[in-house]
């Protein structure tokens, strides 16, 4: 994997924060919420619609990056017999909000949390989703209660789900559980969870599902408010919680194809001429991809730490574009499978973030206690395609402006310097453009040549442009 590598920025942090204001206010976008949303959700935080079924004896526990407050899951998972048993917690949104009222409106016009920094655009006021609503440690929370059997094999065999009262344990952090699992030090739980993992893994690897493990370029913010532009490697702690969120999603479309009704999250299966488009790339790097390899195959045998194999993988992501959500009441559509699991999926484990999974969530109540799906639910869910598909978008563009600004920022004192790089994308139209990775700072950005650019190679380019108004950077091969 990539060693992570950390530049703080020394411009000055008002220029951050004006950067950031600028951003929102182009994009018509506000942290603040109407205080008729604000009043409404403070009386709702004070009194909670709290559940029957006490299940606070389940030794539940978080796990999210380091200062997270919005904590929508909470999981416990252990051996049951030659199984396993998953207990996972979801924050219970409909628990404090009523169809219709100002924060149901208001989370409606939003869609979801919007991320840039630290400068959040949160889809419920924060004495929800960061206080009443969010599954803190020692605090006694509603919850949708989902549990989950397992076969020896990791494969799914029950699935239940009801309102409980539950109480998060304590909140971990990946790096610091990665690490206790790496010295020998973890709780025994984490042994159980990388059991499920990793055969959750090797069930999804038969399926013919894929993950592109790129490295993520992410912005830091420091205890002084200094922001840092990284290339971080998932740890394997994530994918295997991954793989718990994963699980109960299927278990939720499971119900749903089952019961006639819900949403789905799906995923085309690509044309033929993108994957024959691969190919050609993965020649053109010079890595051998043989015609009886399955595409899920290929991807498993790239590198991350390699710039090649960066280029082919940044060159897949064309195979992942076209999702989107399908609602239904009655038959199934046609077009209900993800392609990157290869298998139906639904979200229903994010409702403190995103919109569409409290709706899904009450779904899967009713189906399991054989009841109608409640008709508030049910009307919303033919809207909800659109209202998401809207609200990704936004997150696009202001999570792009953000980093597009903290590129500038971090480079503008260095316009006209040299540095080496990787081209990892050519433009199919004009190949002398294309998109290059510096290493250090950790930057994608555009890059220009007097000659066709050589996709995967190293090269040493100049920085021609660096403007934090504009929010601009260009490089030209030197």
């Amino acid at each position: 994997m990539p060693t992570t590598r950390r530049l703080s920025l020394r411009t000055p942090q008002p220029t951050l924060a004006q950067g950031l204001a600028d951003i929102q206010k182009s994009q018509g976008l506000t942290p603040a919420f109407p205080p008729e949303v604000e009043r409404a959700a403070e009386a709702a935080a004070a009194r909670p619609r709290l559940p029957e079924e006490d299940r606070t004896d389940i030794p539940l526990i978080t796990i999210d990056p380091p200062g997270s407050m919005d904590l929508d899951q909470a999981m416990h998972v252990e051996r049951n017999g030659n199984g396993y048993r998953v207990h996972y917690a979801i924050a219970d949104v409909a628990a404090f909000i009523a169809p219709g009222d100002a924060i149901d409106v208001e989370a409606n016009l939003r869609g979801e949390t919007l991320y840039g920094a630290d400068g959040k655009i949160p889809l419920h006021p924060k004495v929800l989703s960061e206080g009443a609503a969010s599954l803190l440690p020692d605090q006694e929370r509603p919850a949708l209660l989902w549990t989950i059997e397992l076969d020896p094999e990791g494969e799914g065999t029950t699935v239940d789900v009801r309102r409980a009262r539950v109480k998060s344990r304590a909140r971990y952090d990946y790096a610091g559980v990665q690490r206790e699992i790496d010295g020998g030090g973890a709780a025994p739980m984490w042994a159980v969870l990388r059991e499920i993992g990793e055969l959750r893994e090797q069930r999804e690897q038969r399926r013919g599902g894929v993950s592109l493990p790129l490295p993520e370029q992410e912005i830091c913010i420091g205890d002084d408010g200094s922001w840092a532009l990284e290339f971080r490697a998932r740890h394997p702690v994530e994918e295997w919680n991954e793989q718990i969120s994963l699980l109960t999603g299927m278990a939720a479309a499971h119900l749903m194809v089952q019961g006639g009704v819900g949403l789905l999250r799906t995923l085309p299966e690509p044309e033929p001429f993108v994957i024959a488009r691969l190919h050609r790339t993965a020649r053109a790097l010079g890595i051998d991809w043989p015609k009886q390899r399955s595409y899920p195959d290929f991807i498993r045998t790239l590198d991350p730490s390699d710039p090649l194999h960066i280029a082919m993988m940044t060159a897949c992501t064309t195979m992942l574009r076209g999702a989107a959500y399908v609602a239904f009441d009655g038959a199934v559509p046609a077009r209900s499978n993800h392609y990157a699991l290869a298998a139906q999926y639904a979200h229903v484990t994010a409702p403190l973030r995103r919109l569409v999974d409290r709706y899904t969530g009450e779904v899967c109540l009713a189906l399991c206690a054989g009841k109608p799906v409640p008709q508030w639910a049910l009307d919303a869910l033919p809207e909800l395609p659109t209202t998401m598909r809207a609200s990704a978008q936004r997150g696009g563009r202001y999570e792009r402006a953000v980093l597009d600004l903290a590129e500038a920022v971090t480079l503008a004192p260095r316009v006209g310097e040299t540095f080496e790089a990787a081209v990892i994308e050519v433009d199919r139209d004009d190949p002398k453009q294309g998109d290059l990775m510096l290493r250090d700072p950790a930057i994608l950005a555009h890059v220009t040549g007097q000659a066709p650019l050589p996709l995967g190679e190293h090269i040493r380019a100049r920085l021609v442009e660096a403007d934090p108004d504009k929010r601009t950077i260009r490089f030209e091969m030197a």
